[in-house]
């Protein structure tokens, strides 16, 4: 199971997802997926004229919760280390013509950013492809990046408790998402590893107790009925 969370691993799987992800994840969440980015988004009721960090951006799916009327003023730096990923990024880029948003193609443990300039920092359906040490170091890199006093949202798909809806879940993720994986890539590979990593990652518990630390506050978050789970945070040092 090591190897599966190894960035090149990771990086390489998000290349060969890159086109036809948005709808997978779309479908993989039962269309929950845009609803629980706007509500991990909404956690952080962003200010204008402020800098936002999108970490692990992917094609750039948060940006449509982010920028609007309220935030023409603010800064986004979005950054992922998929080639493919970026590129996809660069295309959304042109629907927010009047928004500032700066993309980095690069790895979330070594990147530019700088200390403390971030005042916000969000992160959709990440989490699960780190294990416990890649965790602990997430919570370190936020801990750089935010200023005093600013907060972070991050989510990702869980594995509910409910045992029927538990039963039913890992069955679809299991069976039927390599299925589509097939039609869509022509290989059932790919996108099986969705459900190990999903399955895996169980919840957002462990990274909550991770990020329990005493300059953060943060509070874990559960979505409709556990398939989905987050954590939020304000640094208080």
């Amino acid at each position: 199971m090591k190897e599966i969370y190894e960035p090149k691993f990771v990086e390489n799987l998000f290349d060969k997802m890159s086109g036809s992800y948005a709808y997978m994840n779309y479908i993989t969440s039962f269309g929950f997926s845009e609803r629980w980015r706007k509500q991990c988004v909404e956690e952080l009721h962003i200010e204008d004229k402020k800098v936002i960090v999108d970490l692990m951006t992917g094609m750039g799916e948060c940006w449509k919760h982010v920028l609007n009327k309220n935030t023409l003023n603010s800064q986004l730096i979005a950054l992922d280390f998929s080639s493919e990923m970026i590129k996809q990024a660069e295309k959304n880029k042109l629907k927010f013509p009047h928004s500032k948003i700066t993309i980095l193609k690069e790895d979330v443990f070594h990147n530019s950013i700088e200390n403390e300039s971030a005042d916000y920092i969000i992160s959709g359906f990440g989490l699960k492809t780190f294990n416990a040490e890649q965790l602990n170091a997430l919570a370190n890199e936020i801990d750089r990046l935010l200023k005093p006093n600013g907060t972070f949202s991050l989510i990702d798909v869980s594995v509910p408790k409910n045992n029927i809806l538990k039963f039913f879940y890992l069955l679809y993720l299991k069976n039927v998402i390599p299925l589509l994986g097939r039609l869509f890539l022509g290989s059932p590979e790919t996108y099986k590893m969705l459900g190990i990593y999903t399955e895996a990652f169980g919840n957002s518990k462990n990274a909550f107790q991770i990020f329990k630390r005493d300059n953060f506050e943060v509070e874990y978050i559960n979505y409709f009925y556990g398939c989905a789970s987050g954590i939020k945070g304000k640094k208080i040092k």
